[in-house]
């Protein structure tokens, strides 16, 4: 259907082009010639006529002026001499006068139409691009579970309570306990820190709105906060829910005033999310979930209690997680005694869980690379050296 439309567009178009040019080459008074052949008579002749008062109707044109006299109802054509005040002069002798465009006018105003036209097509595609009621999606089942993931037990032990909290928020308000309004989860990357938010969701069974920091960057000032009024929005119509902002460092960063365009929205972001963060009830069953690499970038006012309440941090996987990681990694492929689980998870010490997937990953495709049937222990150190 595309292929059709762009076939009969462009010579539609050129038909266009060429009936433009055709009446820019043809002024009005050349039309007028060849489709109504009306008698042309000098213009002092037609300033003598008015003069005697003996012009009844005019019609102003942009280069010519079409005329009846004495009476009748035949025309007659002059030159227009583009006087500022004709219009008024004729009015004032009493003649009937009515102003009609030129082609090349019109041609004009098409013209200026469909330039307005495409530049409002363009600003209302970028403006629901950048702000589109869809740039939050919302996740109803997440589908992951605290019991999918591996090591964490203190973590989870410490936000049992808060699930039991988001599935009744309103049978603890009764106890005076209310719900933490933000949850800030600081790690590494790749310690899972958006795993734990979904399993948080999916063991509350709540919603789940998934953001990150470049949701909210644009190339035009002032769509940011915009973007977080959207996201809150749409949080308080899903409620009960969990918001989830990954990257929370790239745009609650300390605020700067310098003066600086970056520095003015990164500002303007920061205040938006206070407000939002002020402005929802405790028990209204959000709970805005952070994810960040460094605490001490975060703007202090963000992070103080009564916003988000909860901090933790998502450590790196310990020996018996190391361990469950590497069984649950080497699942499906071939290895040898020296590249058991319970061998190599020591050399993962201070590794992230994403490192050692990595690690293990690209060990198999080392051993495929030389020919070898299983995975061992020169593939992982050797894969270590790589990653």
């Amino acid at each position: 259907m595309k292929k059709i439309n762009r076939k009969i567009l462009f010579p539609l178009l050129l038909i266009f082009l060429l009936l433009s040019a055709a009446l820019l080459f043809f002024d009005d008074s050349s039309l007028s010639s060849l489709f109504n052949k009306k008698s042309h008579i000098p213009y002092s002749d037609f300033y003598q006529l008015v003069e005697e008062g003996r012009v009844n109707s005019l019609v102003i044109r942009e280069k010519s002026l079409s005329f009846t006299k004495d009476g009748n109802k035949e025309v007659f054509e002059t030159d227009n001499p583009g006087s500022a005040d004709l219009k008024e002069r004729m009015l004032l002798k009493g003649i009937s006068v009515k102003e009609e465009k030129g082609a090349d006018q019109w041609i004009s105003l098409i013209f200026d139409g469909l330039f307005y036209l495409v530049f409002f097509g363009i600003f209302a595609t970028v403006f629901v691009k950048f702000i589109s009621p869809n740039t939050f999606k919302v996740v109803h089942k997440t589908g992951v579970k605290f019991k999918d993931i591996v090591g964490m037990e203190n973590l989870k032990s410490d936000f049992s309570q808060i699930v039991e909290i988001l599935k009744a928020p309103a049978q603890y308000a009764k106890k005076g306990i209310r719900l933490p309004k933000g949850i800030l989860l600081e790690g590494a990357p790749g310690n899972g820190k958006t795993l734990f938010a979904r399993a948080l969701a999916g063991e509350a069974k709540v919603n789940f709105i998934p953001a990150k920091a470049t949701d909210f960057e644009s190339m035009f000032m002032a769509i940011g906060p915009m973007k977080v009024k959207l996201l809150f929005s749409k949080a308080r119509r899903k409620a009960p829910c969990i918001v989830f902002i990954d990257e929370f460092d790239g745009i609650g960063t300390k605020r700067n005033y310098s003066g600086s365009a970056i520095e003015t929205e990164n500002t303007r972001i920061v205040t938006a999310l206070l407000n939002e963060l002020d402005g929802f009830n405790p028990n209204s069953g959000i709970v805005v979930v952070a994810a960040t690499n460094s605490r001490t970038a975060l703007d202090e006012a963000l992070i103080r209690p009564g916003r988000f309440d909860a901090k933790y941090t998502v450590p790196y996987p310990d020996q018996e997680a190391r361990e469950e990681l590497c069984r649950m990694y080497l699942n499906g492929k071939n290895f040898d005694d020296s590249a058991k689980p319970e061998k190599i998870s020591a050399l993962f010490k201070g590794f992230s869980c994403a490192q050692i997937e990595s690690i293990i990953n690209r060990a198999a495709i080392v051993a495929v690379q030389q020919k070898k049937n299983s995975i061992t222990i020169e593939e992982i150190n050797l894969a270590m050296k790589e990653i």
